[in-house]
């Protein structure tokens, strides 16, 4: 009995790790791919100093409202077509339709 008993204890332990392996299936379906979403963070729009030339967007100049030349000195009447417009301290001339720079007076308001 003790021979029997220890014969059904050693095949238990050999027996548990072939037991306990996963069943493997064999599926036709192709394997699950994983999708990685990145999320695209929207942050605050830096300051930028404008040059001659350079296309004007006011998203990204500070302070920035449309000024009138008359009541700062230093600033001409704008060409036809032009306007003022107000970017920090800065007087910054551009077209009205392309939104070219065509003037950038430093320090002009303040």
């Amino acid at each position: 009995m003790k021979k029997f008993i220890l014969a059904a204890v050693a095949m238990s332990m050999v027996a548990t790790p072939v037991l306990a392996a996963a069943p493997q299936h064999h599926d036709r379906r192709p394997p699950v791919q994983k999708v990685v979403v990145k999320k695209k963070v929207v942050t605050k729009p830096s300051y930028r100093s404008w040059h001659k030339g350079d296309r004007f967007d006011s998203r990204y100049a500070r302070n920035y409202r449309q000024i009138d030349y008359r009541k700062y000195r230093g600033l001409k009447a704008p060409p036809r077509g032009y306007r003022y417009v107000q970017s920090g301290n800065d007087a910054v001339l551009v077209g009205i339709t392309s939104g070219i720079i065509a003037a950038v007076i430093a320090n002009a308001i303040g």
